[in-house]
């Protein structure tokens, strides 16, 4: 992790994000940013398998995972309810915001932001929302109207817990840290190529929960790309997933749940990934 910075403390400690690895005090949960991709058949998934199958079989390994539909339509309850059927208890989603509370906001915050909090609700009964992920693109810059965004968002959705994911570097500063614990919103920590502008690998923990993204180090690919998946076509090495496991392990010591979710989905290198980290983290 290039440029991992070690003087990037919690916004509640002073204590270094890179400090000896130890065995974590709160609960980490690692998956993949979605499941049901087509292209997982064969490399993941046995051939043939049904999509309806996708998740079930998906669960038999891994605990937790991102639902990423949301953010193209609004989910319906019946809809989450029957996901959380389909796993065992215990299993954790985060559900992606929909695109009007992120990237095309209009006059229709307030009912969007109630009909996705109805939805929730069969995941809150169960105990299977782990957060909503908020994912802003690299125009959401740092300024008084989107602060003030971020504030309402949190007031539409005050009762469950919402993780903010920033691309813009411009929101990497020690007033922000206060502004997001003040307002009890995680930080998403991300590893992303080292381009100008993105906001690079900074570990911290703003509220109870903690959130990291791995999107891949597929620098070429990042703006120029003829198809959306090109830009996260990336395996990560154990050498490169290694460089997290101090900044995992705080994240651990502060929140009361960690989430780890990775983003380069192309062929399950996601998958691969994932299994790579959960048996660094268990020291195999």
């Amino acid at each position: 992790m290039t440029g991992f910075n070690a003087d990037l403390a919690s916004a509640s400690s002073n204590k270094s994000p890179v400090a000896n690895f130890r065995p974590p005090t709160s609960a980490i949960y690692i998956g993949t940013s979605g499941y049901s991709y087509r292209d997982w058949l064969g490399y993941f998934y046995p051939p043939g398998l049904a999509a309806k199958d996708m998740l079930p079989y998906y669960s038999r390994e891994f605990n937790f995972t991102e639902v990423n539909s949301s953010y193209y339509a609004l989910p319906r309850p019946q809809n989450l309810e029957q996901m959380a059927r389909k796993v065992p208890d215990g299993f954790i989603f985060a559900v992606k915001a929909y695109r009007t509370l992120t990237h095309e906001r209009g006059d229709s915050l307030a009912s969007d932001s109630r009909q996705l909090r109805q939805a929730l609700q069969p995941l809150v009964d169960r105990g299977q929302l782990g957060a909503v992920l908020l994912q802003f693109p690299f125009s959401f810059r740092n300024n008084q109207a989107n602060r003030e965004h971020l504030t309402r968002l949190k007031e539409l959705l005050p009762d469950v817990p919402l993780v903010v994911e920033f691309r813009h570097n411009s929101w990497v500063n020690d007033a922000i840290w206060d502004f997001l614990q003040h307002h009890e919103l995680a930080y998403t920590c991300v590893d992303e190529p080292a381009l100008p502008g993105l906001v690079g690998p900074v570990v911290r923990c703003t509220a109870a929960v903690a959130y990291v993204r791995f999107h891949g180090r597929n620098a070429a690919k990042w703006w120029q790309h003829k198809e959306a998946y090109e830009r996260y076509d990336y395996l990560y090495t154990p050498a490169e997933l290694k460089e997290w496991l101090p900044g995992i392990a705080y994240l651990a010591g502060q929140a009361r749940q960690v989430f780890v979710a990775f983003n380069n989905h192309y062929h399950s290198q996601a998958v691969t990934n994932a299994r790579m980290l959960k048996d660094l983290l268990a020291g195999v």
